[in-house]
């Protein structure tokens, strides 16, 4: 199953973000379609639209697994599926 989501990512820059979040992406078999960045003060801000493929990965199990890498590089990681984030920022 395919499911779009929105991974937000923010914390202090330092090396290895985008390569960390990357590499777990990859490994779970989920697939970048669009990424925008910025850095404003030292402050990073990152937010992808993502595919997670569930037969290879659950929804549940990939947060977990951004959830665990955001800790170890210091960032704070938030995957909403797609629906449920529009529906969240509607007006």
């Amino acid at each position: 199953m395919h499911t779009p989501a929105i991974l937000s990512v923010l914390g202090g820059d330092r090396v290895g973000i985008v390569a960390g979040i990357s590499r777990v992406l990859a490994d779970s078999n989920a697939n970048i379609e669009d990424i925008r960045q910025t850095i404003i003060g030292g402050v990073f801000s990152m937010t992808m639209l993502v595919t997670v493929e569930e037969d290879s990965v659950p929804f549940e199990e990939l947060q977990q697994r951004l959830n665990d890498i955001g800790q170890e590089i210091g960032v704070q990681v938030t995957l909403q599926r797609e629906d449920v984030f529009r529906y969240m920022h509607r007006i």
